[in-house]
Formats: structure tokens, sequence, C-alpha cells
């Protein structure tokens, strides 16, 4: 039990990605065309987060994981079905509106105070697990925003590994440029960790793993505290689906700056 550790996985679900999303602006702002009947999925860079985090929960009797989740309570309890039936973990839901228009500092600041408030959260032993990047809206500064409001200032992105050691230190791997990845060593908990891909294959479908969930999951979604998240003076002028377009050519004996300045052209003139 040395190193039982008390990992928070927070993840979003998001819109299946085999479905065609189209961004339409409302009365509240910009969203997606029929967002809640869209069969939604927990967002892919989170769950290998999830996975890591049940991974490294297994090799360490004691340790426990929770999976804080924002989002509306009729969403949350459809991807809940499958995911439940993936990994062990306490679903820690809040009610809250869904989708890639909201304000990462507000998400940020609802989030944290929901971690803060887990009960018997031990802050000597807290691993934060999210994704590195999202695929609602790929901020890249919400997981690092909870980090800070929780005053943890061990900070990994890119994560693809971690190996924890007898000591409570682990070592960890980061993406950097040129497929390569930075080690690091860090001496314990509490740290921040936003995963890339990761080693691990997504799990199978476990019913009794699911059952288990399912009997905790219910009643904590039924109880799930609303939330609402602030502009911020967040401002959409408009929003719209990218243009296909494809201008390819080939060639040689470019140095770096000069093909990024090409790109910054090409670019500007559209």
């Amino acid at each position: 039990m040395a190193n039982a550790l008390q990992i928070v996985v927070c993840a979003g679900i998001v819109p299946d990605p085999l479905q065609t999303l189209e961004p339409i602006t409302g009365a509240s702002g910009p969203g997606l065309k029929n967002e809640m009947v869209l069969p939604a999925v927990l967002d892919p860079w989170a769950a290998s987060a999830l996975y890591e985090a049940a991974n490294l929960a297994a090799k360490n009797p004691g340790s426990k994981v929770w999976l804080v989740s924002l989002g509306p309570k009729a969403k949350l309890q459809q991807v809940m079905m499958t995911v439940a039936q993936k990994v062990s973990f306490e679903l820690v839901p809040v009610d809250g509106p869904i989708g890639g228009f909201t304000d990462a500092h507000a998400t940020a600041a609802v989030l944290a105070e929901t971690i803060a408030a887990l009960p018997g959260l031990d802050h000597t032993r807290l691993l934060l697990f999210g994704g590195w990047e999202s695929a609602t809206r790929g901020a890249g500064v919400t997981l690092q925003l909870i980090g800070e409001r929780l005053g943890i200032t061990d900070q990994f992105q890119g994560v693809d590994q971690i190996d924890l050691r007898d000591d409570g230190s682990f070592e960890v791997l980061e993406r950097v440029e040129g497929g390569k990845h930075q080690a690091s060593v860090c001496v314990g908990a509490p740290a921040v960790l936003g995963w890339a891909t990761g080693n691990l294959p997504e799990p199978r479908n476990n019913p009794q793993i699911g059952m288990a969930n399912m009997r905790t999951i219910m009643p904590a979604l039924q109880k799930a505290r609303p939330a609402t998240l602030a502009a911020n003076g967040l401002r959409y002028t408009s929003v719209s689906l990218p243009k296909q377009q494809r201008d390819t050519r080939v060639v040689k004996d470019k140095t770096p700056d000069e093909i990024a300045s090409e790109l910054v052209e090409w670019i500007g003139a559209k």
C-alpha cells in the first residue's frame, strides 16, 4: 500500500466522430446542429488517460480511480453504459453544457472545485490525468488550468508512459519533435499528466465490471450537481466548416524557414 495512488481522470464526452458535424450559430451562441441527438462517446484522448489510470491502479493495490466528467446527465448516462464495461472507476458527474465552444477557464474552475470536494482526497497521493488534446476544441490548456487551481506545479503533457518506482517517484515519457520522447523523473505525487495515446489498447468489454460500476454510476448521475459555465468575455463572430482545398507541389532543397514563410503567405492570401 506504500504506492497506493488516488488518480482523478478528467474526461469530457464528444459527438461520435463518425457523425457529420455541422456548426451553427443559435440564440445562445455557436454550437452543433442537432447536438443533443447526436450519439456521444468519451473523448478519445481522455479515454487513453482513463485506461492508463486503471492499469496503474491495478498494479498498485489500494489505489482508486475517479472519473470526473462535465456534460448533460442524459448524455453522460448514454456514454457510461459503454465505458463502464471497460475498467473500474467511480464516476463524479457534473451536469453542465457539452460542446466545443465553452471557455476553458470556466470549465477548469468547475472541474477543479469538483475535484477539491472529493471526500477523502489526499493531495500527497494525487495524480491528475486527462487528455493532452481534445476531440471537441483542442484548447490544450484545460487540464493545466485545473492543476494550477489545485496548486499542482509538476505537470507533464503529451505523456505516453509512466513508470512508478518503489520510493513513490516515477519516470514519465513525453512526446517531443522528431518522433522522440523526453524522459523526466518526478519525485512523486501530486502531479498532472496530460496523456497522448499511451501504449495500451482499448480494454475489452467486461459485463461484470460494467455491473459493478453501474451500481455507483446511476446514483451518482441522479445526484449530479448542475453547473453553468460563464462566457468570460469569449465571443465567436462566426462558425463554419473548413473549406476543402488541395494544392500540392513537390519541392526539394527548401529550408524550414522558407517553407514556413511560403505557407504563411499562402494562408494569408486565402
